[in-house]
C-alpha cells in the first residue's frame, strides 16, 4: 500500500506534460477536531493519489490546510472524496486566479502540531470565537470608513508585491511574529476602531481574529476567503479591486496577478518589478524579486558569489552544500545583505549587475517584444498551441516569441491563424487563437510579438 510520493519532481513534470490535461490549482482549510491525524492523512493520500492530486497539505488535531492541483476532469471525483467527511461537506474551495499545470509537482501530506504555525496556546482562549466575515463588497465599504484600520496578516515578502490600499503591513518573516506586533501597535484602539484583517485564503485571519478578540479588540472583521475569494467576487460582481498588484502564492508560480499595478522593485537594480524567484544556487535558494534584465545578467542568482558556485562542477556544488541547513530558504526570504537595491541605504544600486557585466565581453542584442497573451492549451496529436490574447493583436506574417521556464525561448513566423477554430488573418484582445507549433507549450508560457 503506497502512502508516500515515489516520483521526483522532474519525473512528475514529464508525466504532467505528456498527459496534456489542464489542471486546476486550488486551496482550502477547515478547523475541526480530528481524533487521529495520521489515519486521516493516510486516508487522504490513498484517495487522492489515484486522482493525480499534487500539492502541500498539512493535517493536525485542529483540522486541515491544503494547497493543491489536480486535473480539471477529476474535480468532481475529488470533491466526493472530501465530502465523505462531515466537516468538509460544502467547504469553500478557493480556485486560483491564474492556473499553471506545474504549480505543484509532488503530493505531500504532513501531520503537524498545527495547520498554521501561529505560536499560540489555544487552551488560553476560544479559537471558535472569531471575527465577522465580510464579502468583497462589504469589505470595500468598510475600507472607506475612517474608523477602520486594515491589517495585512501575511509576511513581508507577500505584501511587498501586492496589498490593499492603506493597509498596515508588518515587516515580519512569519505569521507568529505578526500577532504581538499588531497587538502592541494598535493597543490604544481596541474599542474605538474597527480592526479589518486579510490574508491569502482566510486561514490566518481565522485564528488571528479569535486571538485579537481574546486580547480585548471589540470590533474585529476578516475578509471571507481571503484575497483569492475576494478577487473572484470582484470579477463576478464588477466591483473595483481595492487590492493592487500580485497575490503571493506558495507554489511554483510564486504569485498571481490581480491588477496591472507593480508596487515593488527589483531587489538588485531597483526598476519596477514584482517577479519572485529563488536563487539558482541550490545551496542558497534565497527568495527575492528579480527583473528580466538582472535574471539574464546574474544567471538567476542573487549574488556574484552564487554565480561562481553554479559554474562549478556538480560534485563540487554538492560538496559545498553538504551539511548546510536551510538558512536562507526559511529565514532569509527577501532579506539578505547581497540584495543591492533592497539594502542600499546610500542609494547606490546596480552593483551586483555591473560586477557581472565585467565578466561578459559580448552581450547578445535584446529582442524587442510586446506581451500579447498566454498559453491555455496544447493539442499533442495535432501539434497545435492555443493562446488567449490579453492585449494587442497578432496577424499572419508576424514574428512571435513563446517563452516559458520549460519551453525556453522559441521564435517563429506566423503562417496561419485560427480564431475560434475558424481561419483568420488576425487575432485581437479577448480572442482565443490557435496555430501549429513544432514544439509543446505549457500553460505558464507567455506569447510575445517581436517588434524589432
Amino acid at each position: 500500500m503506497q502512502l508516500y510520493n515515489t516520483l521526483s519532481a522532474e519525473e512528475r513534470a514529464v508525466m504532467i506534460d505528456d498527459a496534456g490535461k489542464q489542471r486546476l490549482t486550488l486551496s482550502f482549510y477547515a478547523y475541526a477536531q480530528i481524533e487521529n491525524p495520521t489515519q486521516f492523512r493516510n486516508e487522504l493520500f490513498l484517495a487522492w493519489n489515484p486522482l493525480e492530486v499534487l500539492g502541500r497539505i498539512y493535517v493536525a488535531h485542529e483540522g486541515i490546510n491544503a494547497q493543491l492541483s489536480l486535473p480539471a476532469d477529476h474535480f468532481y471525483a475529488f470533491k466526493d472524496t472530501i465530502e465523505q467527511y462531515d466537516f468538509m461537506r460544502g467547504i469553500r474551495l478557493n480556485i486560483a486566479v491564474e492556473h499553471d499545470d506545474f504549480s505543484f509537482l509532488k503530493l505531500t501530506i504532513k501531520v503537524r502540531d498545527k495547520i498554521v504555525a501561529d505560536g499560540l496556546n489555544d487552551d488560553s482562549f476560544d479559537p471558535t470565537n472569531i471575527g465577522i466575515h465580510l464579502k468583497a463588497k462589504d469589505f470595500n465599504d468598510l475600507l472607506e470608513d475612517p474608523n477602520t484600520i486594515v491589517v495585512d496578516m501575511r509576511n513581508h515578502y507577500e505584501s511587498e508585491i501586492g496589498h490593499f490600499t492603506n493597509a498596515i503591513k508588518p515587516d515580519v518573516d512569519t505569521f507568529r511574529e505578526s500577532l504581538p506586533i499588531i497587538e502592541e501597535q494598535l493597543a490604544e484602539h481596541k474599542q474605538d476602531k474597527k480592526l479589518l484583517m486579510y490574508c491569502t485564503g482566510g486561514i490566518r485571519c481565522e485564528k488571528a481574529s479569535a486571538y485579537f478578540k481574546h486580547k480585548g479588540f471589540e470590533n474585529v472583521y476578516q475578509l471571507e476567503g481571503g484575497i483569492i475569494e475576494y478577487t473572484r467576487q470582484v470579477k463576478a460582481e464588477g466591483l473595483q479591486s481595492k487590492f493592487i498588484g500580485k497575490n503571493f502564492v506558495f507554489d511554483h508560480r510564486l504569485g498571481e496577478r490581480i491588477t496591472d499595478d507593480i508596487v515593488s522593485n527589483c531587489h538588485q537594480c531597483g526598476q519596477p518589478c514584482d517577479v519572485h524567484t529563488n536563487c539558482a544556487n541550490e545551496g542558497c535558494h534565497l527568495l527575492f524579486i528579480q527583473c528580466e534584465d538582472c535574471a539574464t545578467a546574474m544567471e538567476g542568482c542573487c549574488s556574484t558569489a552564487c554565480v561562481d558556485v553554479i559554474h562549478l562542477p556538480e560534485e563540487e556544488q554538492k560538496a559545498i552544500r553538504r551539511g548546510i541547513k536551510n538558512g536562507n530558504k526559511i529565514f532569509k526570504k527577501g532579506k539578505s545583505e547581497v540584495l543591492t537595491f533592497k539594502n542600499a541605504a546610500s542609494g547606490v544600486v546596480g552593483t551586483a549587475v555591473s560586477t557581472l557585466e565585467k565578466r561578459t565581453k559580448v552581450q547578445e542584442p535584446k529582442i524587442q517584444k510586446v506581451l500579447i497573451g498566454k498559453g491555455i492549451h496544447y493539442f499533442p496529436k495535432a501539434q497545435i498551441g492555443q493562446f488567449y490574447i490579453e492585449s494587442g493583436e497578432i496577424k499572419t506574417g508576424d514574428q512571435i516569441l513563446i517563452k516559458g521556464v520549460t519551453t525556453g525561448e522559441q521564435t517563429m513566423t506566423l503562417a496561419e491563424l485560427f480564431v475560434n477554430d475558424a481561419p483568420s488573418a488576425i487575432a485581437t484582445t479577448g480572442q482565443t487563437v490557435s496555430f501549429k507549433l513544432p514544439f509543446r507549450i505549457r500553460l505558464s508560457d507567455k506569447l510575445y510579438k517581436i517588434v524589432s
